[in-house]
């Protein structure tokens, strides 16, 4: 039985922003035309990981770049490979002929930007050449600006440390989100008569500017709520070192420890503060709330 041959988006994609939205609209495009699987073809690791030996923090878990890549563009396959030093130090040839190989790769499509291979070898240039050599396709994806800059992985990431949310989302084409099981707290939003949920964000993936957010809840049975959300280190409660994400989900009540949430990010409303006691804190997460209420009105 022959396997379905692959139209495939080759990048990182970190973040999915609307720059890599044109890539993977052409896959889809490519794909329709042929037959073939629509297939993103990304890494666990950001390249300059190992490339340049600095610690690149990522937009998203790879968990959620699959969730944005099925539920924005409708692509179901979405592969990883494992980006190690034997993968970088592959020649740019051997790596397109493995694909052809293991994935009967039909069309390529990457952005203007795309380097793979040893040292970097492999430019669009050389793509373009090997896939009119095995007569196969391939686009190469101009670049993509928006508000005078060009789209990109990188200022996406300044923006989040900002916590200039609203321009980040604009760059993304989608709110910010976190995906992660729901864990325990310390119980005082209960105290508080303000329950919340308890997340965090995972090793390697970027911590926006501390402070509360205005966010929507994704629950697992497709309900959604407006809520808060205060990314920090709790200094009211107790200082703490690690980063606590907690989200105050206005109109909901429920038991939601374990279950996989999504929070989507869509304004920044304060840095976080110390206040003087729990009664001025509890005062200042109404006013949050009636702020996230006003937002979506």
């Amino acid at each position: 039985m022959s396997r379905r041959k692959r139209a495939i988006a080759l990048g990182f994609f970190d973040g999915v922003h609307i720059g890599h939205a044109e890539l993977l609209k052409m896959t889809k495009y490519r794909a329709g035309e042929t037959g073939a699987v629509p297939t993103v073809l990304t890494f666990d690791a950001h390249p300059d990981n190992f490339v340049k030996g600095v610690e690149v923090p990522l937009i998203t878990s790879p968990e959620s770049r699959v969730d944005i890549i099925r539920r924005y563009f409708g692509i179901e396959s979405v592969v990883f490979i494992h980006f190690s030093r034997a993968v970088m130090q592959m020649p740019w040839r051997d790596f397109l002929d493995a694909l052809l190989r293991e994935l009967d790769a039909t069309h390529f499509v990457v952005g203007h930007d795309f380097c793979f291979g040893w040292k970097g070898e492999g430019t669009t240039e050389r793509l373009k050449e090997y896939c009119r050599e095995k007569g196969i396709g391939c686009d190469v994806i101009p670049e993509v600006r928006l508000d005078g800059v060009t789209v990109s992985s990188t200022i996406i990431r300044s923006l989040l440390l900002e916590g200039d949310i609203i321009r980040a989302n604009r760059l993304l084409g989608h709110p910010h989100s976190l995906i992660d099981t729901v864990g325990h707290g310390y119980r005082l939003g209960v105290k508080l008569g303000t329950p919340t949920i308890n997340m965090q964000f995972s090793q390697g993936v970027l911590v926006p500017r501390h402070g509360v957010y205005v966010t929507k809840v994704f629950l697992e049975n497709g309900e959604e709520h407006i809520a808060v959300t205060n990314i920090g280190v709790r200094p009211t409660v107790r200082q703490e070192e690690k980063v606590s994400v907690e989200s105050y989900i206005l109109d909901f009540s429920g038991n939601l420890y374990e279950y996989r949430v999504r929070v989507d990010f869509h304004a920044f409303l304060r840095p976080e503060k110390k206040f003087a006691d729990i009664s001025e804190l509890k005062a200042q997460i109404a006013e949050d709330a009636q702020a996230a209420r006003a937002f979506f009105s």
